[in-house]
Formats: structure tokens, C-alpha cells, sequence
């Protein structure tokens, strides 16, 4: 009976230390996990710390070195805290081109040609990046003259139109002045032909500067961000599958209902999809 107690107890006095050992694992597991995690976040913070030229520099840095997601977050971190600008988009684009993220790539090249239309780099890599997605979209056909004129319009941006437009209307206020006070016929008539010229492309000077405007401040183009979305026919999962679109696609909304968008694409093909599927431009 002395032998059997003996025994039981020395068989609790292991399980309890053995126990401890378990729970000081447990704790010590805990210690290293939170230290770790407390490493990434004070890491982290240094990494977002300094101004906007700093960050840039940090960027510039980590995209050389191949680090392009890196990156990526450094420029995300600067559009949110610092302010937008087309260079800015523009870097944003590459690093996300490098790590082969096609759908931001083309949005933030899109973006970047938002403010800044004539920059050519932009243009450039945008045209290679729509090259590697899965959609190949013809637009619809358009006269020879009409897509000169939107090649002309998005040549500048709606400020520099509207510092063109002003000049070419001053020069239409001095050839009025010179039609009405000089004495020769030769200036008269240059005067007038010259206003009249001057007057048309201030006009339509103005109108580009506003279009640019409208677009810069209510865009209603938009990229897809999912990898494949069926589009409908009405607003509602039971509507009609008419098409399929892939990543990196870009729309026009026409309306929005609801959580559901109305888009167009490039070829005149018309449907709803869900609007958390997009990014808008």
C-alpha cells in the first residue's frame, strides 16, 4: 500500500513539471512571437518615416535593388499622406509592371496620362502593359479626322489649353484693333482673316481645356481589378450573361445602381457587373 501511494506520487510530481516546462514553452513561444511582430511594426515604421523627397529616395532605392513591392507600398504610402502627382503614378505603374501586377500597372499609367496627357513614357509602357492582358479590345470605328482631333486634345493638359486658348484670344482683341485703326486695306484684311482664325482656335482651345477639366475631376473610366467577371444584362446576378472580361480591362461608366455598374467597352459591347470589380481611373 506504501509502494503503490509512493509510486502515484511520484507520477503527479512529473506530470506537474512537466506541465511548468509545457507552459513556460508556451510562454516563451508567445514572447518570441510578439517580439518578432513588434520588430515588423517598429521596421515598418522606419521604412515610412522622413518626407515625401525622403521616401521617394527610399523607393527609387528599393526599385533598384529588384524590390519592387517594396516599393510599390512606399509610393501607395506617399499618394495617401503626401498628395498626387503624374510622376508619381507614373513610378507607381513600373513598380507594379516589375512585379507583374498588369491591372494597377495600367491604372496608374492611366492616371499618370490623367494629369499629365503628353507625357510619352506613360503612354509608352501603358500601350506595353495592355499588350500583356488577356482582353484585345478593337475600338469601334472612327473617322480619320476625329481621332486626330482627340489625339489633338489630349496632346496637353486643361491648364495648358486654357493659356492657349488666352493667347489666341488676345491675338484675336489685336487684329480687331488693327481691322478697325489702320489706314491700308492689306491689314485690314490680314487683320480680319487672322482674327477670325484666332477667335475659332481660342474657341476650341477653351472646349479642350474643359474636357480635360471634366475628365480630371469626374472620371468615368475605369480599370478591372478581378481576374474574370462575367457582365450582365440588368443590375442582378440573375441577369443574362452576355460577355467575359479579364484583369486590366478598361470601361467607361455610363451609370452606377446600387452596388452594380453600368459599363461600356471600347467595341460598343454594353452590360452591368458589380462595382467593386473596377478601380476607377
Amino acid at each position: 500500500m506504501y509502494r503503490s501511494l509512493s509510486i502515484l506520487f511520484l507520477l503527479l510530481i512529473c506530470f506537474c513539471s512537466y506541465a511548468q516546462t509545457d507552459t513556460v514553452q508556451v510562454k516563451t513561444e508567445m514572447t518570441e512571437s510578439s517580439d518578432s511582430s513588434r520588430t515588423k511594426e517598429v521596421r515598418t515604421k522606419k521604412v515610412f518615416e522622413g518626407s515625401a523627397d525622403e521616401l521617394l529616395k527610399k523607393a527609387a532605392v528599393l526599385y533598384t535593388q529588384s524590390h519592387y513591392t517594396e516599393a510599390a507600398t512606399i509610393y501607395e504610402h506617399i499618394l495617401v499622406n503626401f498628395g498626387a502627382s503624374d510622376k508619381l503614378y507614373y513610378n507607381l505603374g513600373n513598380a507594379y509592371y516589375k512585379s507583374k501586377n498588369m491591372a494597377p500597372a495600367i491604372l496608374n499609367y492611366e492616371r499618370a496620362l490623367r494629369l499629365n496627357p503628353g507625357d510619352r513614357d506613360a503612354r509608352f509602357n501603358l500601350e506595353m502593359c495592355q499588350a500583356r492582358i488577356t482582353d484585345k479590345i478593337e475600338p469601334v470605328g472612327m473617322f480619320f479626322i476625329n481621332r486626330w482631333f482627340k489625339s489633338l486634345e489630349n496632346s496637353y493638359t486643361s491648364n495648358a489649353w486654357a493659356g492657349i486658348s488666352l493667347f489666341f484670344f488676345i491675338l484675336f482683341i489685336a487684329c480687331l484693333f488693327l481691322y478697325f485703326f489702320t489706314k491700308f486695306s492689306w491689314l485690314k484684311k490680314s487683320g480680319f482673316f487672322v482674327g477670325l482664325l484666332s477667335l475659332c482656335l481660342s474657341v476650341l482651345s477653351l472646349v479642350y481645356s474643359g474636357e480635360q477639366h471634366q475628365r480630371l475631376v469626374k472620371p468615368d473610366t475605369a480599370i478591372l481589378y478581378a481576374p474574370t467577371v462575367t457582365v450582365k444584362s440588368s443590375p442582378d446576378e440573375s441577369g443574362t450573361d452576355l460577355f467575359i472580361i479579364h484583369e486590366g480591362c478598361k470601361v467607361k461608366v455610363l451609370s452606377v445602381l446600387g452596388t452594380w455598374s453600368e459599363i461600356e467597352l471600347e467595341d460598343g459591347n454594353i452590360g452591368w457587373l458589380e462595382s467593386n470589380n473596377i478601380q476607377m481611373i
